[in-house]
Protein backbone atom coordinates (compact mmCIF):
# COMPACT_ATOMS: atom_id res chain seq x y z
CA UNK A 1 0.00 0.00 0.00
CA UNK A 2 1.32 3.49 -0.61
CA UNK A 3 1.29 5.53 2.09
CA UNK A 4 1.27 9.38 2.49
CA UNK A 5 4.66 10.17 3.22
CA UNK A 6 5.28 7.54 -0.04
CA UNK A 7 2.90 10.19 -2.04
CA UNK A 8 5.16 13.30 -0.59
CA UNK A 9 8.41 11.51 -1.72
CA UNK A 10 6.39 10.66 -5.87
CA UNK A 11 5.09 13.91 -5.78
CA UNK A 12 8.45 15.76 -5.08
CA UNK A 13 10.25 13.75 -7.62
CA UNK A 14 11.79 15.14 -11.36
CA UNK A 15 8.95 13.32 -12.88
CA UNK A 16 5.77 14.69 -10.79
CA UNK A 17 6.89 17.70 -9.28
CA UNK A 18 5.55 19.63 -12.47
CA UNK A 19 2.10 18.27 -13.13
CA UNK A 20 -0.86 19.44 -11.47
CA UNK A 21 -2.05 17.96 -8.12
CA UNK A 22 -5.38 16.25 -10.12
CA UNK A 23 -3.08 14.56 -12.58
CA UNK A 24 -0.23 13.68 -10.17
CA UNK A 25 -2.88 12.15 -8.30
CA UNK A 26 -4.42 10.01 -11.32
CA UNK A 27 -0.82 8.31 -12.18
CA UNK A 28 -0.22 7.71 -8.56
CA UNK A 29 -3.59 6.09 -8.10
CA UNK A 30 -2.52 3.97 -10.54
CA UNK A 31 1.02 2.81 -9.70
CA UNK A 32 1.92 0.22 -7.28
CA UNK A 33 4.52 0.02 -4.45
CA UNK A 34 7.21 -2.46 -5.05
CA UNK A 35 9.25 -3.84 -2.05
CA UNK A 36 13.07 -4.88 -3.34
CA UNK A 37 15.12 -7.00 -1.56
CA UNK A 38 19.39 -6.27 -2.13
CA UNK A 39 20.69 -7.91 -4.98
CA UNK A 40 17.17 -7.87 -7.02
CA UNK A 41 17.02 -7.09 -10.29
CA UNK A 42 14.04 -4.55 -11.41
CA UNK A 43 14.59 -5.37 -15.26
CA UNK A 44 17.45 -5.93 -17.67
CA UNK A 45 19.18 -4.65 -20.26
CA UNK A 46 17.31 -4.97 -23.60
CA UNK A 47 14.21 -6.21 -21.66
CA UNK A 48 11.09 -4.67 -22.55
CA UNK A 49 9.97 -1.65 -21.09
CA UNK A 50 7.01 -1.59 -19.00
CA UNK A 51 7.50 0.84 -16.06
CA UNK A 52 8.57 4.06 -14.71
CA UNK A 53 10.38 3.94 -11.45
CA UNK A 54 10.19 6.30 -8.58
CA UNK A 55 12.80 5.41 -6.04
CA UNK A 56 10.81 5.86 -2.09
CA UNK A 57 13.26 3.96 0.08
CA UNK A 58 17.11 1.94 -0.38
CA UNK A 59 19.67 2.77 -3.38
CA UNK A 60 19.29 1.45 -7.27
CA UNK A 61 22.04 1.16 -9.62
CA UNK A 62 21.55 1.27 -13.60
CA UNK A 63 24.11 -0.22 -15.28
CA UNK A 64 24.84 -1.27 -19.07
CA UNK A 65 27.30 -4.64 -19.42
CA UNK A 66 29.93 -4.93 -22.30
CA UNK A 67 30.24 -7.64 -24.88
CA UNK A 68 32.85 -9.13 -22.44
CA UNK A 69 30.38 -8.82 -19.70
CA UNK A 70 32.40 -6.10 -17.92
CA UNK A 71 29.80 -3.44 -15.97
CA UNK A 72 29.28 0.14 -16.37
CA UNK A 73 27.82 2.04 -13.57
CA UNK A 74 25.44 4.47 -15.83
CA UNK A 75 23.81 6.02 -12.69
CA UNK A 76 22.39 5.59 -8.82
CA UNK A 77 19.51 6.41 -7.55
CA UNK A 78 18.04 7.16 -3.72
CA UNK A 79 15.25 8.29 -2.00
CA UNK A 80 13.17 10.72 -4.53
CA UNK A 81 14.93 9.37 -7.81
CA UNK A 82 13.30 8.53 -11.11
CA UNK A 83 14.75 6.41 -13.62
CA UNK A 84 12.70 4.72 -17.47
CA UNK A 85 11.12 8.00 -18.40
CA UNK A 86 12.24 7.97 -21.84
CA UNK A 87 11.06 4.84 -22.14
CA UNK A 88 7.36 6.03 -22.02
CA UNK A 89 7.76 8.26 -25.08
CA UNK A 90 8.21 4.99 -27.53
CA UNK A 91 7.16 1.68 -26.76
CA UNK A 92 11.07 0.35 -26.62
CA UNK A 93 12.79 -1.33 -24.51
CA UNK A 94 15.34 -0.66 -21.53
CA UNK A 95 18.88 0.38 -22.55
CA UNK A 96 20.07 -0.16 -19.10
CA UNK A 97 19.43 -2.93 -16.56
CA UNK A 98 18.56 -2.15 -12.94
CA UNK A 99 19.30 -3.72 -9.58
CA UNK A 100 18.64 -3.15 -6.13
CA UNK A 101 21.53 -2.18 -3.95
CA UNK A 102 20.14 -2.03 -1.13
CA UNK A 103 16.65 -3.68 0.67
CA UNK A 104 14.50 -0.94 -0.39
CA UNK A 105 10.66 0.31 -2.06
CA UNK A 106 10.11 1.55 -5.16
CA UNK A 107 6.77 3.03 -7.06
CA UNK A 108 6.53 1.13 -10.61
CA UNK A 109 4.16 3.82 -13.03
CA UNK A 110 2.52 2.01 -16.03
CA UNK A 111 4.14 2.86 -18.85
CA UNK A 112 1.33 2.43 -21.47
CA UNK A 113 -0.73 4.46 -19.15
CA UNK A 114 1.49 7.23 -19.12
CA UNK A 115 1.53 6.75 -22.35
CA UNK A 116 -1.91 7.23 -22.91
CA UNK A 117 -1.91 10.40 -20.45
CA UNK A 118 0.94 11.88 -22.56
CA UNK A 119 -1.65 11.89 -25.82
CA UNK A 120 -4.33 13.51 -23.77
CA UNK A 121 -2.35 15.79 -21.59
CA UNK A 122 0.51 17.91 -23.05
CA UNK A 123 1.94 19.18 -19.28
CA UNK A 124 2.95 14.76 -18.76
CA UNK A 125 4.68 15.28 -22.53
CA UNK A 126 6.23 18.16 -20.94
CA UNK A 127 7.05 16.46 -17.43
CA UNK A 128 8.66 13.59 -19.50
CA UNK A 129 10.79 16.03 -21.31
CA UNK A 130 11.54 17.54 -18.19
CA UNK A 131 12.69 14.56 -16.37
CA UNK A 132 14.29 13.36 -19.55
CA UNK A 133 16.62 15.89 -19.83
CA UNK A 134 17.63 16.46 -16.42
CA UNK A 135 19.16 13.33 -16.60
CA UNK A 136 20.78 14.36 -19.67
CA UNK A 137 22.43 16.99 -18.14
CA UNK A 138 23.76 14.74 -14.96
CA UNK A 139 25.21 12.67 -17.49
CA UNK A 140 27.10 15.51 -19.18
CA UNK A 141 27.96 16.52 -15.40
CA UNK A 142 29.41 13.15 -15.16
CA UNK A 143 31.31 13.38 -18.11
CA UNK A 144 32.73 17.04 -16.99
CA UNK A 145 33.62 15.94 -13.53
CA UNK A 146 35.85 12.79 -15.04
CA UNK A 147 37.78 15.45 -16.92
CA UNK A 148 37.96 18.50 -14.58
CA UNK A 149 38.09 17.21 -11.17
CA UNK A 150 39.74 15.30 -8.76
CA UNK A 151 38.30 12.29 -7.17
CA UNK A 152 38.09 13.97 -4.11
CA UNK A 153 36.13 16.74 -5.37
CA UNK A 154 34.28 14.14 -7.64
CA UNK A 155 32.97 12.65 -4.32
CA UNK A 156 31.94 15.98 -2.70
CA UNK A 157 29.60 16.48 -5.59
CA UNK A 158 28.02 13.36 -4.95
CA UNK A 159 28.06 13.83 -1.33
CA UNK A 160 26.38 17.47 -1.72
CA UNK A 161 23.45 15.96 -4.20
CA UNK A 162 22.29 13.72 -0.83
CA UNK A 163 22.61 16.65 1.23
CA UNK A 164 19.22 18.12 3.03
CA UNK A 165 19.95 21.87 2.23
CA UNK A 166 22.01 24.59 0.87
CA UNK A 167 24.42 24.68 4.03
CA UNK A 168 24.75 23.91 7.91
CA UNK A 169 26.04 20.43 9.05
CA UNK A 170 23.78 17.45 7.77
CA UNK A 171 24.38 13.63 7.73
CA UNK A 172 23.50 11.38 4.66
CA UNK A 173 23.34 7.85 4.18
CA UNK A 174 25.20 5.97 1.62
CA UNK A 175 24.97 2.75 0.08
CA UNK A 176 26.61 -0.16 1.74
CA UNK A 177 28.04 -1.42 -1.06
CA UNK A 178 31.29 1.81 -1.49
CA UNK A 179 32.60 -0.20 -4.62
CA UNK A 180 29.05 1.21 -6.19
CA UNK A 181 29.78 4.74 -5.05
CA UNK A 182 33.96 4.14 -6.73
CA UNK A 183 32.38 3.09 -9.92
CA UNK A 184 29.31 5.79 -10.41
CA UNK A 185 32.60 8.25 -10.06
CA UNK A 186 35.02 6.48 -12.07
CA UNK A 187 37.56 5.46 -9.64
CA UNK A 188 38.72 2.21 -7.98
CA UNK A 189 37.56 1.07 -4.46
CA UNK A 190 40.95 2.35 -2.96
CA UNK A 191 40.50 5.87 -4.68
CA UNK A 192 37.44 6.02 -2.82
CA UNK A 193 39.07 5.37 0.43
CA UNK A 194 41.73 7.70 -0.40
CA UNK A 195 38.93 10.60 -1.39
CA UNK A 196 37.06 10.28 1.90
CA UNK A 197 40.18 10.92 3.74
CA UNK A 198 41.51 14.16 1.75
CA UNK A 199 37.33 15.32 2.58
CA UNK A 200 38.65 14.76 6.39
CA UNK A 201 40.00 18.02 5.90
CA UNK A 202 36.77 19.56 4.31
CA UNK A 203 34.88 18.04 7.53
CA UNK A 204 33.70 15.16 6.45
CA UNK A 205 33.13 12.00 8.63
CA UNK A 206 32.22 8.92 7.73
CA UNK A 207 31.08 6.03 9.66
CA UNK A 208 29.92 2.62 8.24
CA UNK A 209 27.17 3.98 5.43
CA UNK A 210 26.47 7.84 7.13
CA UNK A 211 28.95 10.73 6.35
CA UNK A 212 28.46 13.77 8.44
CA UNK A 213 29.32 16.85 6.92
CA UNK A 214 29.94 19.81 9.05
CA UNK A 215 29.64 22.72 6.82
CA UNK A 216 27.89 21.95 3.65
CA UNK A 217 28.93 25.38 1.93
CA UNK A 218 32.39 24.50 3.07
CA UNK A 219 32.34 21.41 0.90
CA UNK A 220 30.82 22.85 -1.86
CA UNK A 221 33.55 25.51 -1.98
CA UNK A 222 36.33 22.47 -2.11
CA UNK A 223 34.32 20.78 -5.27
CA UNK A 224 34.12 24.04 -7.23
CA UNK A 225 37.87 24.96 -6.70
CA UNK A 226 40.55 24.65 -9.34
CA UNK A 227 41.60 21.15 -10.13
CA UNK A 228 45.31 22.34 -9.27
CA UNK A 229 44.53 23.89 -5.94
CA UNK A 230 42.58 20.67 -4.99
CA UNK A 231 44.52 18.08 -5.87
CA UNK A 232 46.48 16.31 -2.87
CA UNK A 233 46.65 12.69 -3.49
CA UNK A 234 43.29 11.70 -4.25
CA UNK A 235 43.39 11.24 -7.93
Amino acid sequence: MMTPQDATIARHSILLSGLSDEIAGVLLAGARVRPIARGSTLFLQDEAASSIYIVLEGWVKLYRLSPSGAEAIVGVFTRGGSFGEAVALRNGTYPVAAEAVTDGRVLAIDAEALLGMIRETPEVAVAILTSTFSHLHALVAQLEQLKAQTGAQRLAEFLLDLAAGPEGACAVLLPYDKTLIAGRLGMKPESLSRAFAKLRDVGVRVRQNQAAIADVVALRRFAETDRGDAWGGAA
